[in-house]
């Protein structure tokens, strides 16, 4: 496991080795890392952590006219904001605890993501099979909770399906005993390509969001009061003392590291649990809606979601003691979901089925008494304010990284005494946003920006580089130039999908991406040869043996 330290040297090794140098910099990083370098510029917020939490912060503050830089010490999304189950979703689960404000609040929040990233996010059919009378009575009655919650945001009403019918909708799933289906609606998206285009949306609106840009120490006045920060641009190992009126720790699993940098007296804040998800060809399950298991030995529920041409099931919840970058599945987590599937699916999946297994963290507030399974922690969010002046936030998911932004800037604005300014994030569309979508496109996921990618293919010396995969040799030239991709793994895993979609088909288009890379990038054959070599270390742990 990775703490921070360690973290941070390894990133920093891993940029030397790979022979960076500043020529290969995109226009954004260039006028970024010139602000930074102003002398007396004093930014209103600075946001420490490139996820989900703090784009939403970032974003949200600068649409309110203030001066933001959000730094990412690694990539956009790199940890937790890539990998989730995919769901932007109100949290059926949640009623059985009766967290019904927390299934308002994301239920709204899913409403919103629908219109204002109509590019990324989408109506989801999901199916719940039924097995006896008393199945039918209870998840009919609960769903029509969830939808009378949800209001005027529903996606649409739940209602129960006859044995046929279910049957017709539920190919591939073990069919004895069963009396029927319940049906209801959720979200579905890509999340670190949402992720990638809330970062746009900064920028589009005049603020300042880096990767690969790291806090190492906090600046504090004779008073100790936080008043700056010290950044390292872990490509080029050149230091800035940066002065900031707020500093914003949304930093997820590490935000106790950041809370110990302030103080290392603080508490632990946070309970950190992972969830693990396989990827399985469609053909397991080949319908388009997808399947909720309600029900299994673990106490959680398990999804089997239809994305991108495949299939990813989970997930898990496995309380861990360390926060990593690339958290590892557990035997055991692996065989739950497996042995879970195989219950319902009619082709059962075997360790040399999966396409690809990887592992999220979330950044659970731990209870006051430590005393709770990671499961019954309740998934909302806490703002916490140090004497420094250090904001934090913790807890929370995907679903509500908007609601979180708001709070969190209006909770600086109240302590710091600032002008109220009005949220502009309900409403805003994301960058790319593109109404009727064409989710059939391999390109969907770019939006309004689909078409100019798929110009540039007019360019007869252009070619697919992964035909099952559908990624294409302009992906990469536009992940360079358009979307800060700095490394291949950004590429990969990122940018495209391919190492969570097909570990074994990634490893084998990693050298003509990399190559394509440095072309764009003013880097050499040794550049080259080391983020192959690097990838194919990372890419070993998301296959099976």
């Amino acid at each position: 496991m990775f703490d921070r330290l360690f973290l941070l040297e390894h990133l920093q090794n891993t940029m030397k080795a790979a022979n960076l140098n500043i020529s290969g910099v995109n226009e954004q990083r260039v006028d970024c890392l010139s602000e930074i370098a102003k002398n007396g510029n004093v930014w209103d917020l600075l946001v420490i952590g490139g996820g989900a939490t703090g784009l939403g912060i970032a974003l949200d503050a600068t649409t309110r006219g203030y001066q933001v830089l959000l730094v990412e010490q690694s990539d956009f999304a790199k940890g937790t904001s890539s990998r989730s189950t995919k769901l932007v979703h109100g949290g059926v689960r949640y009623l059985a605890k009766g967290e019904i404000n927390l299934v308002r609040e994301a239920s709204i929040e899913r409403g919103r993501l629908c219109y204002n990233a109509p590019h990324l996010v989408k109506d989801q059919l999901f199916i719940i099979p039924i097995y006896s009378l008393w199945e039918r009575i209870k998840y009919t009655v609960g769903l029509k909770c969830y939808d009378w919650i949800s209001g005027k945001m529903s996606l649409g009403p739940s209602h129960f399906v006859s044995r046929d019918a279910g049957m017709a909708l539920m190919t591939g799933i073990h069919q004895k005993n069963l009396v029927g289906a319940v049906l209801y609606h959720d979200g579905q998206f890509d999340d670190a390509r949402l992720a990638l285009n809330l970062a746009q949306t900064i920028w589009d609106h005049g603020g300042y969001a880096i990767n690969y840009c790291a806090v190492v120490n906090l600046l504090k006045n004779h008073e100790q009061q936080l008043v700056g920060v010290t950044l390292k641009d872990l490509e080029t190992e050149k230091t800035y003392q940066v002065q900031a009126k707020a500093i914003v720790n949304a930093t997820g699993v590490f935000a106790d590291d950041i809370l110990k940098m302030d103080n290392p007296f603080n508490r632990k804040t946070l309970s950190v649990s992972q969830g693990v998800h396989l990827v399985l060809d469609k053909s397991f399950y080949p319908s388009n809606d997808a399947l909720m298991i309600p029900k299994t030995s673990d106490g959680r529920v398990l999804f089997a979601v239809p994305w991108h041409g495949k299939l990813v099931v989970g997930t898990t919840d496995t309380p861990v003691n360390m926060a990593s970058l690339e958290p590892i599945a557990l035997e055991k987590e692996i065989a739950f979901i497996l042995d879970t599937a195989g219950l319902y699916l009619d082709k059962k999946p075997s360790r040399a089925d999966v396409l690809s297994v990887f592992a999220g963290l979330r950044p659970l507030a731990s209870p006051e008494q430590g005393k709770q399974k990671t499961k019954e922690i309740s998934r909302g969010h806490k703002i916490l304010i140090s004497p420094s002046g250090l904001f934090t936030i913790i807890g929370g998911k995907w679903t509500t990284y908007r609601k979180m932004g708001e709070d969190m800037v209006d909770s600086i604005e109240h302590a710091l005494n600032w002008h109220k300014r009005k949220t502009m994030t309900k409403d805003l569309q994301i960058h790319g946003a593109i109404k009727n979508n064409d989710w059939n496109n391999p390109f969907y996921y770019y939006g309004s920006e689909a078409q100019d990618l798929i110009k540039m293919m007019d360019d007869n010396t252009l070619s697919w580089i992964s035909e099952s995969l559908k990624i294409h040799e302009v992906q990469v030239i536009w992940a360079v130039r358009k979307e800060m991709a700095r490394t291949l793994e950004d590429m990969l895993s990122r940018r495209t999908r391919a190492l969570l979609l097909d570990a074994k088909e990634s490893i084998k288009i990693a050298r003509p991406v990399a190559e394509i890379m440095a072309r764009e990038l003013g880097r050499d054959e040794a550049w080259v040869n080391y983020q192959v070599g690097a990838y194919l270390q990372l890419a070993k742990q998301y296959i099976l043996a």
